[in-house]
């Protein structure tokens, strides 16, 4: 016989009554959305978590006004703009589709990055699952203590992951201007988001024109989607990255000691964690490891880089305060010191001087050479320059030209 349900007695003018627990409980609007959240991901990462957690973080107590008909229409004329400028400065054909321009609040900008950090997130943190879940079995003739810790965290990993992936994606969606502001390939069709409260806060903290700024972001995220338009570049980079994680080797103890040292009853403390640089992930890096992750940060260094060079070269011709725009750039990248995205994330180190390493490739062999022969690096994943190429750009012109 199965057993009975718990229930619940209580009086009502008809006498005594009962009712399920669980019928008590689904009535209570905090525990529906606590079972909601928890029931809502059966995967590595709690996503719903981490797009409640990222709404929250990236709007605040801060105005996250919607966009308007005049918005969206004053950036879909830049948004055509600079695709004739950049095709005709760079010579990459144009991607075959047309691309959706999306003005958005802060909000929607963690909305629309769930589904395209999925990718980019889930392999890794599934080794994080399997970690634990190895460290379950090696305990298996533990104390029983032990055991039900290592148990306990393998539970509670997603939810731990998604609160971390909601961090990183609130914090970024405080700042970001556009959608390639995590300049990384995306799957399916590529719009072009515009985050108009972070825009129209920069331009008034930094004394911006705002029509010409907004060229100028345009500018960015079209030069950006010209790039990972070629058919190869996004399988690519999931190649690089799947190669980089699919023998990467984790430090679980350290995790597992981080994660018991943490105090879920101080908000300080936990959010302290997830905004560390080293992440949940705590890597350890091998020869092969880092030789790996060093084609990682090659293939971000090239295209960082080669985006600055175009938007130089178009921007200095096309806007009138274009130094004004990229000395307040400059300024504000200084308080900058790496990609949230992977150091918080996965862990692995991809730091801006990286970045200034791809700009400083291109325009040495733009000088030397000419704008054509420098979009050859986009022609195939062979012809990208490595990081050796990166530091000395004759290594590469000596097999490109």
């Amino acid at each position: 016989m199965a057993p009975r349900e718990p229930r619940m007695s209580f009086m009502t003018d008809e006498g005594p009554s009962e009712v399920p627990i669980g019928d008590v409980f689904s009535d209570i609007p905090l525990f529906r959305e606590i079972q909601r959240v928890l029931l809502s991901s059966s995967g590595p990462v709690n996503w719903e978590l981490a797009r409640q957690v990222g709404i929250a973080v990236a709007v605040g107590n801060a105005n996250d006004p919607a966009p308007d008909e005049k918005d969206r229409r004053g950036f879909e004329d830049a948004v055509r703009v600079a695709e004739l400028q950049v095709a005709d400065f760079t010579g990459l054909s144009a991607p075959g589709e047309v691309a959706q321009v999306r003005p958005m609040r802060r909000a929607q900008w963690v909305e629309a990055n769930i589904t395209g950090l999925k990718e980019i997130v889930e392999p890794a943190a599934a080794k994080v699952g399997a970690a634990f879940e190895g460290l379950r079995k090696e305990e298996a003739g533990e104390a029983e203590e032990a055991r039900a810790i290592s148990a306990t965290l393998g539970q509670i990993s997603p939810l731990l992951l998604g609160a971390q992936v909601g961090m990183v994606l609130g914090y970024l969606g405080q700042y970001v201007l556009g959608q390639f502001d995590i300049a990384v390939p995306r799957p399916g069709p590529v719009g072009l988001y515009f985050v108009l409260p972070n825009i129209a806060s920069f331009e008034q903290d930094w004394s911006l024109e705002p029509i010409e700024f907004r060229e100028w972001v345009a500018l960015h995220e079209v030069t950006h989607r010209f790039e990972f338009a070629r058919p190869w570049a996004r399988d690519h980079f999931t190649r690089l990255l799947n190669d980089f994680v699919e023998t990467l080797e984790l430090d679980v103890s350290g995790v597992q000691e981080r994660i018991e040292r943490m105090d879920i009853a101080n908000p300080e403390a936990m959010q302290s964690l997830f905004e560390s640089g080293e992440g949940l992930f705590g890597a350890i890096l091998d020869d092969e490891q880092r030789l790996k992750l060093e084609r990682i940060q090659a293939f971000m260094a090239a295209a960082e880089g080669y985006g600055d060079h175009v938007m130089h070269g178009i921007g200095r011709k096309m806007l009138s305060t274009y130094s004004q725009i990229e000395e307040a750039m400059r300024r504000y990248r200084e308080t900058e010191t790496g990609d949230p995205v992977f150091e918080r994330l996965l862990g692995i180190e991809m730091k801006r001087e990286q970045y200034r390493l791809g700009r400083a490739f291109c325009d040495q062999v733009a000088d030397a050479t000419e704008e054509r022969v420098l979009a050859r690096m986009w022609d195939s994943p062979e012809s990208l320059p490595s990081m050796p190429e990166l530091i000395e750009p004759t290594l590469w012109m000596s097999r490109s030209v």
